[in-house]
């Protein structure tokens, strides 16, 4: 490493999203080497895996990994499932964009590749502020995960100690997108509609469409996306 010492590695999932690209640069401009993780799991807005491949070269990642998984085969999310739509206008209690137990899937399937790597670091852009009420991104869902991840690894019983990082967790969408900003993030790059053509392009009323374009007004940042 011609003397340098050997940055720490960090697991980054990575949807291609507006939260994943800033945690991404977060976790670069805290010294990590890091490894992106995007899942293919059966997503009616596949467009935002090729943002998150966009996303990765971008930032120069040292890997990303893309893998596949079939959320498809239990449904119960207009994510997941042709026949329930997105909704063009905001819901009580938990949307039916909510894909169950995905992000401890991820977490899960993330936390095994950090254990091969031998990194004690996952990022994940989680956001308890301006989201739409899931369940598993709230604090006390990520400091659980934790908990189990130091319980169920073999890198937690021997001593290495794990840590779930969700450093957007308390913020508003305003300052994640500010905090991007700072760190060079090329939004334009970026997918969040949960019902993007194939092209990408957004369709301006869903949900993460909603919060997306309501932070870029407050931030007081041009809003890159391209709706259709």
């Amino acid at each position: 490493m011609n003397g340098q010492t050997r940055k720490p590695r960090a697991v980054v999932l990575l949807s291609g999203g507006l939260d994943s690209a800033t945690v991404l640069a977060l976790a670069r401009e805290q010294g990590f080497a890091c490894h992106a993780l995007s899942l293919d799991y059966g997503q009616r807005h596949r467009a935002e895996l090729a943002a998150a491949e966009r996303v990765a070269r971008a930032q120069g990642v040292a890997e990303h990994k893309v893998i596949p998984i079939d959320l498809t085969a239990i449904g119960g999310s207009a994510l997941t499932d042709p026949q329930i739509a997105v909704p063009e206008r905001p819901s009580e209690g938990i949307p039916v964009t909510y894909v169950p137990a995905r992000n401890t899937v991820f977490l899960s399937l993330a936390l095994g590749w950090a254990e091969v790597l031998g990194a004690a670091d996952i990022f994940v852009g989680v956001n308890a502020v301006d989201y739409s009420g899931y369940p598993d991104c709230r604090p006390e869902y990520i400091a659980a995960f934790e908990r189990l991840a130091n319980l169920a690894t073999r890198a937690g019983v021997e001593g290495q100690q794990m840590h779930i990082r969700a450093p957007l967790i308390e913020m508003s969408k305003a300052e994640i997108i500010a905090t991007g900003v700072r760190l060079g993030v090329d939004y334009g790059l970026t997918v969040s509609c949960y019902a993007a053509d194939e092209a990408g392009r957004a369709c301006g009323q869903c949900d993460s469409c909603r919060l997306r374009a309501a932070g870029f007004a407050a931030a007081g940042v041009p809003d890159p996306t391209v709706y259709r």
